[in-house]
């Protein structure tokens, strides 16, 4: 997805864009705050890419996405993305913060999100912490929209074969994610109906991207991740009522 990337030591160094500015300050904020699960930004280097810190471990999709089935390490998740929510709830964007805004909020933003909350991009396992990495996409969204992307990947709610679970289980681990996040009756009403908006948001991006010939959008959709998406969104959004239950019933 991201060309260019390379390791040196114990950095990773990475084309910079106009919105690294931003991103950089965001991730001092969040270690500032004490969120340890993100790279520490360093600079740039002579030439002229972002360095940040190293995070040691591996993804955990789509090999190692077993580490995720025990309810145990779902709830571990939820809390810290809610640890990362609550922690950047304080940052003020500095006043020329430009974001690499792919897709709107799906509402007035109230954080600045990382978009992109999934198991490609969560590292760590064995003696590692587990941190989130790919940063460069934060930008203003909404608690709620960050949090339906998540549950999309790390549940997962998906169509697929290879990925789908029973209704209950499904129903089950998002039961047990948001109670680790710690949604009131309000927040998970609204969270339901976008459950099915936030991935067919994915499948109109990457639609509206590859008209126009953006890469890696455009070789992501000839590849059919679109229909991935909109076919996740269908299945999704067909259980609404099942969320919703297992939401406020359990």
């Amino acid at each position: 997805m991201n060309a260019g990337v390379v390791r040196v030591g114990d950095t990773v160094r990475r084309p910079a864009g106009p919105w690294t500015p931003a991103v950089h300050a965001l991730l001092e904020h969040l270690h500032a705050a004490g969120f340890r699960a993100a790279p520490r930004p360093l600079g740039l280097d002579g030439q002229g890419r972002e360095v940040l810190t190293y995070q040691p471990g591996r993804a955990l999709w789509p090999d190692r996405f077993a580490l995720l089935r025990p309810a145990d390490q779902l709830a571990r998740v939820a809390r810290l993305i809610r640890e990362f929510h609550d922690a950047v709830q304080g940052f003020t964007p500095p006043p020329d913060a430009r974001w690499q805004t792919l897709m709107p909020p799906g509402g007035d933003a109230d954080i600045i999100a990382h978009n992109d909350l999934a198991p490609w991009n969560l590292v760590g396992g064995g003696e590692h912490p587990w941190s989130f990495i790919d940063w460069d996409t934060a930008a203003p969204g909404t608690r709620l929209w960050d949090l339906a992307y998540a549950l999309h990947g790390f549940l997962p709610l998906s169509a697929q074969p290879d990925w789908r679970l029973a209704d209950a289980d499904a129903a089950g681990r998002l039961r047990l994610f948001v109670d680790a996040y710690g949604l009131d009756e309000g927040e998970r009403r609204a969270l339901v109906p976008l459950l099915g908006a936030r991935s067919m948001a994915m499948h109109d991006f990457l639609r509206r991207r590859a008209g126009r010939g953006v890469q890696p959008w455009a070789r992501l959709w000839a590849q059919g991740h679109g229909e991935v998406w909109r076919g996740d969104a269908e299945y999704t959004e067909r259980r609404r009522e099942l969320w919703l239950s297992a939401l406020l019933d359990g």
